[in-house]
């Protein structure tokens, strides 16, 4: 059995570059104060001699862990790998680690899982759509560097990127009422989700700018997942006066209801029309394919971690309180069509 060759000691690369250790640290922790030329050499040792420089004595001498925590409400379905698909590849571009916890939309998980990576990480992005993200920072991320995701109610004192909710409904509806159908149901978010209540909202305003009453039968409560669609599609299909096109809160919940439509026998758009929302992959590649409206998902993790990793280049424990909307934008497939005369 071959004997494992010892690691490579900063103090043989300063011995090898004839510089001194303090030198050697310098410059793997890019200050500047070491002159290129030097620079360059030490590193050039180090590449010689297969130098791995120490992480955690690194994070000790800068006070920084080189990781950022990212609290979510779910790790489940697309929506939230595409968010944590653009944290990483910032997060990787500029040698940070993301460390990633699901809080179930539970404050008790959300409390125990910052307290677990409390002195682990350098900031946090917190998504917690369910839950009041104002409280949340107040009392458990006042004293670190935070970004807030899909929360209108962010602190001034933190930074937040959301998504133009109402506006996205607002588009849909439009859209179905362009063609012609008056009898839109909604498969709403589950109660308290910040995203879902503005969804809601926007259907409810594009209904009164059109001298629409909202239905309550119409109205069905989901909670984002497509098993709750397929659930609702059941309930709108045995309606005495059922709706001549659906507008989901997510493209979940539309698949959902798709998939209950298509078992019934449902031509779809020809007896009912369906959209959705946030415009998921998977929604341009299912037959029919699915009206949603498109949201840059993995910019909202991407630019929370510009956000929180510009902040922390300043130094400040609090960030500016800056607001970021992310616009919304419909994109009209097969599964949206005029409505028929029959119904």
């Amino acid at each position: 059995m071959s004997k494992q060759k010892a690691r490579v000691t900063i103090h043989e690369v300063a011995r090898r570059a004839g510089v001194s250790v303090a030198t050697v640290s310098r410059v793997f922790n890019n200050s500047d104060l070491v002159v290129k030329q030097t620079g360059e050499k030490i590193r050039s040792v180090a590449h010689q001699l297969n130098y791995i420089p120490n992480a955690s004595a690194r994070s000790l001498s800068m006070k920084r862990t080189e990781t950022i925590g990212m609290l979510l409400p779910d790790m489940h379905g697309e929506f939230f790998s595409e968010i944590i698909r653009g944290a990483d590849a910032i997060a990787h571009k500029e040698r940070y680690h993301l460390l990633v916890s699901a809080s179930h939309s539970n404050k008790e998980e959300l409390e125990t899982a910052t307290k677990m990576m409390s002195g682990r990480v350098d900031g946090f992005i917190l998504m917690s759509p369910h839950l009041d993200s104002e409280t949340l920072v107040a009392e458990y991320l006042n004293s670190i560097p935070t970004v807030v995701l899909s929360s209108s109610k962010a602190r001034r004192t933190h930074d937040s990127i959301r998504i133009d909710n109402v506006d996205g409904a607002r588009q849909v509806m439009r859209h179905l009422l362009s063609l012609g159908h008056r009898r839109i149901a909604i498969v709403k978010g589950d109660r308290g989700n910040e995203d879902g209540e503005e969804r809601l909202a926007g259907y409810h305003a594009e209904l009164r700018a059109n001298g629409i009453d909202a239905k309550d039968e119409f109205i069905v409560a989901g909670d984002f997942t497509e098993p709750s669609g397929y659930a609702a599609g059941r309930v709108l299909l045995e309606l005495k006066n059922r709706p001549t096109a659906v507008f989901a809160s997510n493209d979940e919940m539309a698949i959902g209801v798709l998939r209950y439509l298509r078992e019934r026998g449902v031509s779809v758009p020809d007896e009912i029309a369906v959209a959705g929302f946030d415009d998921i992959q998977i929604s341009s590649l299912i037959h029919p394919s699915l009206t949603s409206i498109h949201v840059n998902i993995s910019e909202l993790g991407s630019l929370a971690v510009e956000r929180l990793l510009l902040f922390l280049s300043t130094g400040k424990r609090h960030a500016s309180g800056n607001r970021v909307v992310l616009p919304a934008t419909l994109v009209v497939r097969e599964s949206t069509a005029p409505r028929k005369s029959l119904l």
